[in-house]
């Protein structure tokens, strides 16, 4: 059925496929003839008519587009439910040791171009349409991206998904099947509108429903004392109200192996879906209610959270899954005689995705104390051996936390077993420090300032045998500023582990010009070993290659430049900088600070027509959270903005503003082949680590940012010359705000700042609408600042002359981009995987043959 993929270059490969995606399909039919799967061309022909015909019940003549992409869809399936099957068969057959991993997103985007260059079958699928009459390109275009994530937690998690199953590594994702994502964007006078992003409408032929693994899930009631049939004096939850969880699998394919991992998401269905006897007295909405009710869990991801009701159902969200997760890894566990609850910890490893899945810990605790009648010291070893914990924020307010009404009226079991580790966890407290109640305070599960809240993240950490970080910098400060008595406490929990990105999807898939130069120049093994890109620094100091490289990237500019113009109006020139500032949209994020600086830019223009500039168009593509009203002021202020400099004829096009809607997957696609600049300006101490600067570098940008998060490695990897730096270190971010951070002091010393703030809150880029920018205008200087904006700024401006500068020696800039491509190698998901499963997971790659 197939042959080994080739691993270390040369030109018959899966790699060089890639040149498809690009238009070019001969290379990809010469790659595939040596490839990773040998199926011919006649046999994906035969593979899609038969499932255009059987399973969709359509006429070749009157199929739509979408219709053909259902259809070769299901025929390259068809190979990877064979290697799913196979994969499953060794692992069980080994009772391998498994990773599980619990995350609430896992931004997948679209899965059929990833899953044609996993599999070797590009090339072979391209041409069995061009057979059949189908123009690849429009069909491929059929498929939206799945809503089931949001933002860098997402993706992360789609990353590390690809690579346990690259790597061979037995894993198992666990997450929410959403009916619909976050929300579809939109933009009306500015201003961010929501709509539904109802991705699962016509179905998606990537899943496989198993409703013979659907799990219960009980929520409310209340706890009671009841003697057991041993006579013991024991808890026990009732009156409870009960959901089903439905699994919905998506099989992962491994690029260039024979393993293919799954992704199991649930979906919530009620027990009872309709009430006859109401539907025939008339009671036609109550009939469906209970139907309703079960199914409202897994509708949405994120629901608002402003209201009560919008946290009940986060809460509820995240125990459903979390609960649905561990039945079924107790049922894979028990299917093997073998097993037991002596080598539970041993087959099973659980990585919790931030905080979402930390209500698993006491759920744990849960089934072993009351199911399985367990002592709690055994109990705890178990789940404590079972559990490591992934941290994503140094942001206190946005460590989850429950009120403990709404937790005891949800989960009252729960909270008993909560109270119960923290009195345990106290008495520890004591032994360390006795007599010391901040200590205790400051551990505790239990917040007590203004009504009492479960630390969702003090849980997290006390309930596992590894917490990490996600950049050394961030790690660092998690042991220094927020975590610092768990670190002493629990000397070597707390590690690092360097955030990376899959080079299948960042750079192989959606920049193939770019992937098919460094293919020709190296071979095609850097897309399963990073380090390999290593080899481009010997062609930086050649001027052929640099041109090469330059075309490349002007090409994909042009198309992105097509992209700008069909879905903004605007038209933008491919030999303009591209400054691209893409995630989500936050303040510590700091677009606003970019926009202060395309005002300054802006106002000196019109003060000095004449003024030599590099040619700019700055990019945001971003969401803001539905209740972040200060994020959608920031949107609303660079689109009116943007809509005002775009027009104005007196500055001769040198700048171009264009805010990108409905930002995701497909659309970093095409943005990130394209950028020239990458943005990454948070406040220092504030990035967790970030990836879009991973997936940016990679793609031949130069970074601009603060010393925050990795971009203080990755300037340790293309070296300080090939990045520009600015801006205030963590320290003394720290130092300032000690000492009395006041932004009207930098307001009153530096004219330009004082005019584009005052500028920014007038109403000349809102005509007959004062105060449009309020709330962002009053945040800079009477809320106080809190990102440090105005003490950043001028350092932000002339780091920004340097980069005009630069630009305008394009072939210096060339070597600088080949620079960062070529360094770019620690920053895989592979590399973060390796280190998980060695140093935290225990686990071992598991090859199918």
């Amino acid at each position: 059925m197939r042959s080994t993929a080739k691993k270390n270059g040369g030109k018959g490969s899966v790699a060089a496929g890639v040149v498809a995606l690009a238009g070019n399909g001969n290379g990809a039919r010469q790659a595939e003839a040596d490839g990773a799967e040998v199926v011919s061309v006649d046999a994906m022909r035969a593979r899609i008519e038969r499932h255009l015909v059987s399973t969709l019940a359509r006429h070749a003549g009157s199929a739509t587009a979408r219709d053909w992409w259902v259809a070769t869809v299901l025929a390259l399936r068809d190979t990877i439910h064979e290697r799913l099957i196979r994969t499953q068969g060794v692992h069980n057959a080994r009772n391998v040791r498994r990773v599980y991993y619990m995350s609430l997103e896992y931004l997948m985007g679209r899965m059929f171009g990833n899953n044609l260059l996993a599999t070797g079958l590009l090339g072979t699928a391209r041409d069995a349409l061009a057979a059949l009459g189908q123009d690849f390109d429009l069909v491929r275009e059929s498929e939206v991206d799945m809503g089931l994530g949001n933002g860098g937690l997402g993706r992360l998690a789609a990353c590390f998904m690809d690579s346990l199953a690259t790597l061979d590594y037995p894993a198992l994702g666990y997450g929410i099947y959403y009916e619909f994502g976050l929300f579809r964007q939109a933009f009306r006078n500015g201003h961010q509108e929501e709509h539904p992003d109802s991705w699962t409408l016509f179905g998606d032929p990537w899943e496989v429903v198993r409703p013979e693994y659907t799990q219960q899930v009980r929520l409310y009631g209340r706890v009671e004392n009841v003697f057991d049939d041993r006579g013991n004096y024991r808890p026990s939850w009732v009156d409870t109200r009960t959901v089903l969880g439905v699994p919905h699998d998506i099989p992962i394919a491994g690029y260039g192996t024979g393993t293919v991992n799954l992704l199991r998401l649930w979906a919530s269905k009620a027990t009872e879906d309709f009430d006859l006897a109401a539907f025939n007295s008339g009671g036609y909405v109550e009939a469906v209610r209970e139907k309703a009710v079960g199914e409202t869990i897994s509708k949405v991801l994120y629901p608002n959270d402003k209201t009560e009701n919008g946290k009940e159902l986060r809460l509820v969200q995240q125990y459903f899954f979390v609960a649905c997760s561990l039945r079924d890894i107790l049922r894979r566990h028990r299917r093997n005689s073998a097993n037991s609850w002596d080598n539970f910890a041993d087959k099973v490893a659980v990585q919790l995705n931030d905080t979402h899945p930390a209500i698993a810990v006491s759920e744990l605790m849960r089934i072993l104390i009351d199911e399985e009648s367990m002592d709690w010291e055994r109990a705890w070893a178990i789940t404590t051996r079972t559990f490591a914990y992934t941290n994503h924020t140094l942001l206190p307010e946005a460590l989850e936390k429950w009120g403990v009404p709404l937790f005891e009226r949800v989960l009252p079991r729960h909270l008993q077993i909560i109270y119960e580790i923290n009195e345990r966890l106290m008495q520890v407290v004591e032994l360390r420090w006795p007599g010391d109640n901040a200590k205790k305070r400051i551990c505790s599960l239990i917040e007590e300032n203004g009504g009492k809240s479960v630390r969702m993240a003090n849980l997290a950490v006390v309930g596992s045998h590894a917490v990490n970080g996600v950049a050394e910098l961030h790690t660092a400060l998690l042991k220094r500023t927020l975590f610092p008595e768990f670190d002493a406490l629990y000397p070597g929990k707390f590690r690092n582990k360097t955030n990376g990105i899959t080079p299948r999807r960042w750079l192989l898939k959606c920049n193939p010009r770019l992937a098919s130069l460094i293919t020709a120049r190296l071979g095609d093994g850097w897309a399963r070993d990073l380090d390999q890109l290593r080899g481009l620094e010997r062609f930086a100091g050649d001027r052929a290659f640099r041109e090469e490289f330059m075309t490349v990237k002007r090409a994909n500019k042009a198309d992105l430049a097509t992209v700008i113009a069909a879905e903004c109006g605007v038209k933008v020139s491919p030999d303009a900088l591209f400054d691209v500032q893409i995630k989500r949209l936050h303040e510590y994020k700091r677009q606003h600070l970019n926009l202060l600086h395309i005002l300054a830019l802006y106002r000196r223009l019109l003060q000095h027509p004449d003024l030599d500039i590099v040619p700019r168009v700055f990019l945001f593509a971003a969401k803001a959270a539905p209740g972040y009203d200060l994020a959608k002021n920031i949107i609303r202020a660079i689109n009116l903005i943007g809509q005002r400099i775009n027009a104005d004829a007196r500055i001769n096009g040198k700048l171009k503003v264009v805010f990108l809607p409905n930002y995701r997957v497909s659309l970093a696609e095409r943005i990130i082949p394209a950028a020239d600049l990458s943005e990454q300006i948070s406040t220092a101490g504030k990035e967790a680590s970030g990836t879009g600067n991973m997936k940016l570098s990679l793609n031949g940008a130069l970074t601009i940012g603060t010393l925050d998060g990795a971009n203080v490695e990755i300037q340790e990897e293309v070296g300080p010359e090939n990045i520009f730096i600015f801006g205030l270190t963590v320290d003394e971010v720290e130092a300032l705000r000690a000492g009395g951070y006041n932004p009207w002091d930098y307001y009153h010393r530096d004219e330009e700042l004082r005019a584009v703030i005052d500028w920014l809150g007038s109403d000349f880029f809102s005509p007959g609408e004062h105060g449009a920018f309020a709330a962002l205008h009053g945040s800079l200087l009477r809320g106080g600042d809190p990102y440090m904006l105005l003490a950043d700024f001028r350092a932000y401006c002339e780091c920004q002359r340097r980069v005009d500068a630069a630009y305008r020696d394009r072939d210096a800039w060339a070597r600088m981009a080949i620079i960062n491509t070529a360094r770019m190698g620690k920053f895989s998901s592979d590399r973060t995987i390796r280190e998980y499963a060695q140093d935290i997971w225990r686990l071992d790659p598991v090859p199918v043959p």
